[in-house]
Order: structure tokens, then C-alpha cells, then sequence
């Protein structure tokens, strides 16, 4: 990879799930930045920098991927993509979101794939071969 991306966001309120998908991520080495958050209410605050994210001395970069899983407390996944919608097209910045799942409900996979927003819906937790995937197919200009 000749340029890695600015950040990745991890939205998964399973600390282990984070835990793991962090390690693979440091290791695929295609970020510096991983922010990890709990549900989609921490997410979008995350990217429109509020909450407590609204910090003058202090830059959160803007994801490039989100990670993003479908059941959460407080904002799920299918929330989480409603707030989203609602954004600034330059908040929004064209960030690649990845639905991660454990579900083997159709009804799941029929709605993210009916989502513009969502890019695609794979399996929790990460692998090398998924960002592979991702980096290849979204971000050939970083290779």
C-alpha cells in the first residue's frame, strides 16, 4: 500500500469483536487511526464532531471505512444508516461502509443490499482477505 487511508471506524458494542477487528486492521496496516465506538449514536457523533467528539484542540479524522455492526444498544446498525442518510454530502465525505454481521437473517442481506449507503455486508469478525477486498475494490489508488 503506498498511502494509508486517514482512519477506519469501528461501531460494535462487543468489546471482543473490537478487540479482534482492531488487531487485524493494525496488522493489514492500511490506517494509523482505528476509533472504536459502541453504537451508531457514538458514530455519528464521531463524524459530525459532537458529543463528545466537539473538541477545538483536539482533530478526529474523518473515517474512510466504517465497519459497522447491525445489533447495538442506544442507535443500531439500520438506525445508525437512517442518521446517516440525513448527513452533508462533505460530511459524509465518501466513506465506504461495511455492514458486519453475525446474522444469518435473509431479511438482513436483502435490506443492506437495497442500501446505496451500504457498500457491502460481510461476515464478523475482519480478515486480511475482506480489507484486502475493500482496499482493492474502493481504494485502488492507494495501492
Amino acid at each position: 500500500m503506498n498511502k494509508k487511508l486517514n482512519c477506519v471506524l469501528l461501531i460494535d458494542d462487543d468489546e471482543a469483536t473490537n478487540f479482534l477487528n482492531k488487531m487485524v486492521l493494525n496488522k493489514s496496516g492500511i490506517t494509523e487511526h482505528i476509533e472504536t465506538v459502541l453504537n451508531g449514536k457514538e458514530a455519528i457523533d464521531y463524524i459530525t464532531s459532537k458529543g463528545k467528539y466537539e473538541n477545538k484542540e483536539h482533530f478526529y479524522p474523518k473515517p474512510k471505512i466504517i465497519f459497522l455492526d447491525i445489533n447495538m444498544p442506544v442507535m443500531d446498525g439500520w438506525e445508525f444508516i437512517d442518521a446517516y442518510k440525513k448527513l452533508d454530502e462533505e460530511v459524509k465525505d465518501k466513506m465506504i461502509i461495511v455492514m458486519l454481521t453475525t446474522s444469518f437473517n435473509p431479511d438482513d442481506k436483502i435490506k443492506a443490499n437495497l442500501s446505496p449507503e451500504i457498500s457491502t455486508l460481510r461476515n464478523k469478525p475482519l480478515s486480511y482477505e475482506v480489507i484486502d477486498e475493500i482496499i482493492n475494490t474502493y481504494f485502488e489508488d492507494y495501492l
